[in-house]
């Protein structure tokens, strides 16, 4: 029935996919309850079908009971009065053998019902009842035989039963025979030992309308097991839902642990690291300047140099490790001030211009005129500053160009946009540089090897003023990073204080005129 795997080797295909085994098993369990069950289907479906039908027959049990209170009246036209009270007896009597089959049924424990069992009951009140309707077509019959009036009466209750039957036992296929065939039989017998056209086409009409809710009994039984089918499916897939949430927050809360635990060594091991490497880089400079007197080697101060830049280099990457440990774990704090974005960026212009200028590199700065201070962490943005620079010459070629911009945005706030002429970076590999530890393959070739912490340091200190982040690239044809702070860091100007002995009229404009050119 199933294509299964054969040996251990399964393991290995490629189709032996997760979501592939989970069906198998799922088809698996469903063809072993299935075959399990008496009606061919799973139990819990048997159990939620009979369930069905006695709650339809509950809630028809009145309707039904009123519909043959109108038919045993119309009857009384034709039999005695008796003999019709006598029929609803008989009816009200199978009613009731349904509703309190049906009525038990639904207060059991659903643990403790045998369905196979529940489902003989309520066939045999089924064919109880439909017994009970269907002898009013031989009292009819007796009163009028041969008569057009009672062979339309017959018809009409031949039909309301079947249909009631049909539509409220549908649930129930053995029911749904029980309750129509006693009626269909019945006045297929009575009518064709009458004889004559009109018995036969009464009988031909029973037979015809039997055999069509018969089916339509079939069907409504096929669509209520789809529609069990679908929502069994949808509450497993809502438990697998839930399951799969709950695993990924379990995930996300022991990689958050384990991020937090990596930020808290990273920073540790990062200040303890910092105390010996002072040592070695006091000392190397030492060694370097010959302070004490000449080397016996020359050799010896070109090694102690190279100590020192070595050990310069050590240390920049520590305090970037700790710089990135720190906002990581939500630890830094922010030295908020008063700060000039066009004095920052001209300070780290002056700082880096001669490491530019040896590279052959041109730095082009526009800054825009008259532009308010920011409420920021002076340092942060300095940093921020020196790292896109120095990615920025790092990253282009001989002869190339750097643009430093410093302006408005759109929203009010301001911004620093460092755009250069290198290689650029492909779309696919973005993501990894803004990553900590991450490096894109064409700088690697093409520049300096670096740690790959400027861009995730500048990308978090510039989340940590609530600003945004901005990086535009395109192959061989360069990079631009735009950082920019909110609206809501920008000072604006205060009204100036009116003179004493200013006219009223003037007090009162004054923060009006003052609004307008913040406007």
């Amino acid at each position: 029935m199933f294509d299964l795997p054969s040996d251990g080797t399964s393991d290995r295909r490629p189709n032996d996919t997760p979501d592939r085994r989970r069906a198998v098993t799922a088809k698996l369990r469903a063809e072993r309850e299935r075959l399990t069950s008496s009606s061919g289907v799973r139990p819990a479906f048997d159990l939620e079908l009979a369930r069905i039908y006695a709650q339809n027959r509950l809630s028809a049990a009145v309707v039904a009971l009123a519909l043959a209170s109108v038919i045993a009246a119309v009857a009384t036209l034709w039999i005695a009065p008796q003999m019709a009270a006598a029929w609803l007896a008989a009816v009200a009597l199978g009613h009731g053998m349904i509703a309190l089959f049906a009525r038990r049924f639904l207060r059991r424990p659903a643990d403790k019902l045998k369905i196979r069992t529940w489902k003989l009951r309520f066939v045999l009140a089924e064919a109880v009842n439909g017994v009970a309707w269907a002898s009013i077509i031989v009292l009819l019959g007796r009163a009028d035989p041969g008569g057009v009036t009672a062979e339309v009466i017959s018809l009409f209750v031949m039909l309301v039963g079947v249909a009631v039957a049909t539509m409220l036992a549908a649930s129930v296929p053995a029911a749904v025979w029980a309750a129509t065939l006693p009626i269909a039989s019945l006045v297929i017998a009575v009518y064709t030992l009458h004889g004559g056209a009109a018995s036969t086409a009464v009988a031909a009409m029973t037979a015809g309308t039997e055999v069509y809710f018969l089916l339509l009994a079939h069907r409504l039984y096929r669509n209520t097991l789809e529609t069990l089918e679908f929502r069994a499916e949808k509450d497993a897939l809502i438990g697998e839902l839930e399951q799969a949430k709950a695993n990924s927050d379990e995930a996300r809360r022991r990689a958050e642990e384990a991020n937090l635990a990596k930020s808290r060594f990273l920073a540790t091991m990062s200040h303890e690291l910092r105390t010996p490497l002072n040592a070695i880089l006091g000392f190397s400079e030492v060694m370097k300047s010959e302070i004490f007197g000449p080397h016996a080697t020359p050799t010896y101060k070109e090694y102690a140099g190279d100590i020192h830049q070595s050990g310069q280099h050590l240390l920049n990457l520590i305090n970037e490790i700790l710089d990135l440990s720190r906002i990581e774990a939500g630890r830094y704090e922010l030295n908020e001030e008063s700060v000039h974005l066009a004095y920052v960026v001209e300070d780290c212009h002056h700082l880096l211009k001669l490491r530019a200028k040896n590279r052959g590199i041109v730095i082009r700065e526009a800054v825009e005129a008259g532009l308010p201070p920011v409420w920021a962490d002076e340092r942060a943005m300095r940093q921020i500053t020196l790292n896109l620079l120095s990615n920025a010459i790092k990253f282009t070629p001989q002869g190339g160009e750097i643009r430093l911009k410093v302006g408005w945005t759109a929203s009010g706030g301001q911004y620093i946009s460092v755009a250069d002429t290198g290689p650029g970076i492909p779309e696919n590999e973005i993501p990894t540089v803004l990553a900590s530890f991450g490096q894109g393959t064409l700088a690697i070739k093409t520049a300096e090897q670096g740690a790959g912490l400027g861009l995730p340091i500048v990308k978090g200190l510039i989340d940590l003023h609530g600003g945004s982040f901005s990086l535009k690239s395109r192959l061989r044809e360069g990079t631009e990073v735009i950082v920019t702070l909110p609206a809501t860091r920008v000072m604006a100007p205060l009204a100036p204080i009116p003179e004493k002995g200013a006219p009223a009229r003037a007090r009162a404009e004054a923060p009006a005129a003052a609004l307008r050119r913040a406007g």
